[in-house]
């Protein structure tokens, strides 16, 4: 999945970050911790490009959606369930790209093909990924079946604590992130709202976290556990991937969750120089939460 990533941003092209200190050591739900970093993570990310990616600027018309407090219900408006369905058509759409100046157009072209350009059907990581859990018996043979799948595993509200109070879903823990009565930071694993909110001046990024074998990270590491604050506490490590698209997320995430059928999935995987532990925790039919994890770091939630 990570090479068929072709809306992942690159690093120092498209996005540059700015590491700074290695965080100190601290506890979940302290309000305030030693800060090694005067400035914000992302130096610079090139929006223009980030908009113009459709899978990107849908998966941004979200993030405004959600009362990020638990145990506050969540009301659902017509106009997001329409974003929700125009960011899943996005995510699951098929591409066709022209290709002119390519090895395969260059390759006709020497076997006296009359061809002025080559158009090249590819399929979304969510399309690869809905025939690979269709293989498995795993996802709905429609592709207009598997989008309501996935509404329903990321989109459909439940309580995340005790009570009944429809408070949370998939989408707004990982993607977006919640908080608990003031003194706790859940979920919150997307580099897209993380560079929005420090933005804006509602995350204060405190440090990196750094891995075994490693002393620091490096500007270009596409995987980075780190600490920050944001809406008055702190989170002592949040692993997130940096630059990669919403689709690619999606879909890795997914497919781990309706592989198993255990409350918490730990997969192990190796991404280039990344070894990660990918963890997929289940709320019944629905996504609890889900993030990459450095090997070297503690668990999260």
């Amino acid at each position: 999945m990570w090479d068929m990533d072709v809306n992942r941003l690159m690093p120092g092209k498209d996005y540059t970050i700015d590491l700074q200190g290695k965080a100190g050591a601290t506890q979940q739900g302290d309000g305030a911790v030693q800060d090694s970093a005067a400035r914000h993570l992302f130096h610079n990310v090139n929006e223009e490009r980030l908009k113009s990616i459709k899978t990107f600027a849908t998966f941004i018309s979200l993030l405004d959606n959600y009362e990020t407090s638990t145990g506050v219900a969540e009301v659902v408006t017509p106009e997001e369930i329409v974003e929700n369905n125009c960011f899943l058509d996005a995510i699951l759409a098929t591409e066709v790209m022209k290709v002119s100046n390519t090895d395969l157009f260059q390759s006709l072209k020497t076997l006296n093909y009359k061809v002025s350009c080559v158009y090249i059907s590819w399929f979304s990581i969510l399309q690869i990924a809905h025939e690979y859990l269709l293989k498995k018996n795993l996802a709905k043979p429609n592709l207009a079946d598997f989008k309501y799948q996935l509404y329903d595993i990321w989109f459909q509200l439940y309580a995340r604590k005790e009570g009944d109070r429809p408070d949370s879903c998939g989408f707004e823990h990982v993607f977006v992130g919640e908080t608990r009565r003031g003194k706790q930071i859940l979920g919150l694993h997307n580099w897209v709202q993380f560079y929005l909110q420090e933005k804006r001046s509602q995350i204060d990024y405190k440090g990196y976290v750094a891995r075994r074998n490693k002393t620091r990270p490096d500007k270009d590491d596409q995987v980075l556990s780190i600490q920050f604050s944001w809406k008055g506490s702190v989170k002592p490590i949040g692993s997130t991937f940096i630059g990669v698209s919403p689709e690619f997320e999606f879909a890795l995430y997914t497919v781990i969750f309706l592989l198993a059928e255990e409350r918490v999935t730990r997969e192990t995987v190796k991404i280039e120089e990344y070894e990660l532990q990918m963890v997929v925790c289940r709320h019944g039919h629905h996504i609890g939460t889900a993030y990459p994890v450095l090997l070297s770091t503690s668990s999260e939630d």
